[in-house]
C-alpha cells in the first residue's frame, strides 16, 4: 500500500513539473511577442542600434558590437603582414583551415592560442560562407566564387594577390573596403 501512494506523489511530481514548464514556454512565447512587437515600433530597431557605423571600419558588411574585439584581433594578427581580407571573400572551411595551418602560403607563422584563436574563430565562421560541397575549397581570393560574385566585372592581373586590392580599394591596408578608386565609384 506505502509503495503505490510514493508512486502516485511521484506521478503528480512529474505532472507538477510538465504543467510548470508548459506555463513558462507559454509565457516566454507571448511576453516575447510583446517585446517584439514593442521594439518593432520604436524608430530605431534595436539589432541595428548595436551596430558599428560602417564608417568607423568600412568592411563590406556592418560588424555588431559583440564581435568587434574579434574583429580587432583578427586585424591585429592577420593584417600585420598583408591586408586583411574581409571573412565575407574566402568560405568558411578555408578560413578554419588558415587558422590551424602555420604553414601560412610559404611562410611559417605562430598559430593564435586560445581564447583569442576562438574570438578570431568565432567572428571569421560568422561573416563568411559555406562552400558547396561539389566545389574545390579556394585558398586563394581571386579562387573564390565569392570573391568573384562581389567582383563581377573586374578583370584581376595574373597573378592576382592581396596587394592588389589597393588598386581599387585604396583604404584597403585600414580594412575600408567601401572606399573605391574614382572609376570605380559608380560602376556597376
Amino acid at each position: 500500500m506505502n509503495h503505490k501512494i510514493r508512486l502516485k506523489r511521484r506521478s503528480r511530481g512529474w505532472l507538477r513539473l510538465y504543467s510548470t514548464l508548459l506555463v513558462l514556454i507559454i509565457v516566454c512565447c507571448t511576453g516575447g511577442g510583446w517585446v517584439a512587437a514593442q521594439t518593432a515600433g520604436s524608430g530605431t530597431p534595436a539589432l541595428l542600434a548595436q551596430f558599428s557605423t560602417v564608417e568607423e571600419i568600412g568592411t563590406v558588411d556592418r560588424i555588431p558590437e559583440r564581435y568587434q574585439l574579434a574583429q580587432q584581433l583578427y586585424l591585429e594578427n592577420c593584417a600585420t603582414c598583408h591586408i586583411g581580407l574581409p571573412p565575407q571573400v574566402l568560405p568558411t572551411e578555408t578560413w578554419r583551415r588558415l587558422l590551424q595551418d602555420p604553414e601560412h602560403y610559404g611562410q611559417t607563422i605562430k598559430l593564435l592560442v586560445d581564447p583569442p584563436r576562438l574570438l578570431v574563430w568565432n567572428y571569421l565562421q560568422t561573416f563568411s560562407r559555406p562552400q558547396p560541397k561539389d566545389e574545390d575549397l579556394p585558398y586563394r581570393a581571386a579562387n573564390s566564387r565569392y570573391f568573384k560574385a562581389l567582383h563581377p566585372k573586374v578583370k584581376l592581373p595574373q597573378p592576382a594577390n592581396i596587394s592588389s586590392c589597393v588598386t581599387c580599394h585604396p583604404g584597403a591596408s585600414q580594412y575600408n573596403f567601401r572606399k573605391l578608386t574614382p572609376e570605380w565609384e559608380n560602376s556597376p
